[in-house]
């Protein structure tokens, strides 16, 4: 596999207060890597950073070759990258087909809506049963089934997923986490960051361990889960 997203000696935060401390991390093409950690290790920080939302202040953010530190979302998105956000952030006034159609907001998304369209309501078909309900009348799984459905109309070449399981209840997530591995069948690359460590890397080819904003560990997702620093710390083993 092709690297496809590199970090370069990262640093983000708010205001004075800095909550990423020099990440280096890479995804390749193609692949699921996962960033796991406890809660307020700084992951939602992370991905707010790659997705242009929350600012950079030192490092390099190299996507598909491309330095992107410091383009706006909208450009990051035009280019291929959509973010998944903590808290889903559906419109809830809308309809889930509406919200869909929200979501094909690059040139190249806005050619093939129809057929996008039907690609979403096939990978989750409990949407195409509810394409006239409004969003915020579906349970808080159907609305993670929509945030990431959305997020994927607009033909992304790297989902962001920041915290899918978050709340949701067990089959809800595992049935989310099977269609992480679908989307990467589909061919789209994914980079997750997760409090649900066993899950996460059960499906991810790599994975990457942050405490504190740095990382700590990093290697095949199969050899974290086998790690009895893992095991002790995070899985309770």
């Amino acid at each position: 596999m092709s690297e496809f997203l590199r970090l370069e000696k990262l640093y983000s935060g708010y205001d004075d207060v800095s909550i990423i401390n020099g990440i280096s991390l890479s995804v390749e093409r193609g692949s699921v890597t996962a960033l796991v950690g406890s809660n307020g290790a700084g992951k939602t920080t992370l991905m707010r950073t790659l997705s242009g939302l929350l600012p950079l202040t030192h490092g390099k953010i190299i996507f598909d070759n491309e330095p992107i530190g410091n383009w706006a979302p909208n450009q990051r998105v035009d280019i291929g990258l959509s973010l998944v956000p903590e808290g889903r952030l559906i419109f809830p006034e809308f309809s889930v087909e509406e919200n869909l159609r929200i979501g094909a907001v690059t040139p190249r998304a806005k050619g093939k809506l129809a057929s996008r369209m039907e690609e979403m309501f096939e990978l989750f078909p409990r949407l195409k049963e509810r394409r006239e309900q409004s969003g915020g009348t579906l349970s808080g799984g159907e609305q993670q089934m929509l945030a990431i459905a959305r997020s994927l109309m607009s033909d992304p070449k790297l989902l962001l997923l920041d915290e899918p399981s978050l709340g949701l209840a067990p089959n809800i997530t595992k049935f989310l986490f099977e269609m992480v591995v679908r989307v990467k069948k589909l061919g789209v690359t994914v980079f997750i960051v997760e409090q649900d460590i066993r899950s996460t890397l059960e499906i991810a080819d790599k994975g990457y361990v942050i405490e504190n904003g740095k990382i700590v560990m990093q290697g095949l997702a199969e050899d974290l889960l086998a790690n009895e620093t893992i095991k002790s710390v995070y899985l309770g083993i």
